[in-house]
């Protein structure tokens, strides 16, 4: 399965990826603001989500939001 982040890099376990638009986090009050760096994300079963570590927990994120770094 090919993982692409928005500008069509393929992604891999461990690579860091930079949020390309502000987006409100379902459930919270939380933003991820634009150019924020993940590092270390998981793929997932879908081509179409990465998991990324944000402070204590993990939060999934689609890659048509994301680049690689």
């Amino acid at each position: 399965m090919d993982v692409k982040d928005s500008n069509g890099n393929k992604l891999e376990n461990g690579d860091s990826v930079q949020v390309i638009k502000d987006l409100k986090v379902k459930g919270s009050s939380q933003t991820l603001k634009r150019g924020t760096v993940y590092k270390g994300i998981r793929l997932t079963n879908k081509a179409e989500e990465v998991e990324c570590g944000s402070g204590k927990g993990t939060i999934v994120l689609k890659t048509c939001f994301l680049k690689k770094v």
